[in-house]
């Protein structure tokens, strides 16, 4: 299994739209960790380099965009 973490901002709607579908399917273990937060802010801008959420990381690694992070996930679905 792979580890999943979610950066997001509240009221941001591209997030909603991806924490709506990891809330849609629980057996996806996804971390979900708010940039309000100073220490994940500044993960979000380490890890990736840039100020930009949604940001899932897998395994470390960044990905972006809502589109392609809820097809990734539906991809694990399966």
């Amino acid at each position: 299994m792979k580890e999943l973490k979610l950066y997001y901002m509240e009221g941001c709607p591209f997030c909603k739209k991806v924490r709506k579908f990891i809330e849609k399917n629980p057996e996806l273990k996804v971390e979900e960790l708010d940039i309000a937060d100073e220490k994940n802010h500044k993960d979000l801008l380490e890890i990736g380099g840039q100020d930009q959420v949604p940001m899932l990381t897998i395994d470390g690694k960044p990905m972006y965009e809502s589109g392609d992070i809820v097809k990734f996930l539906k991809d694990q679905l399966a």
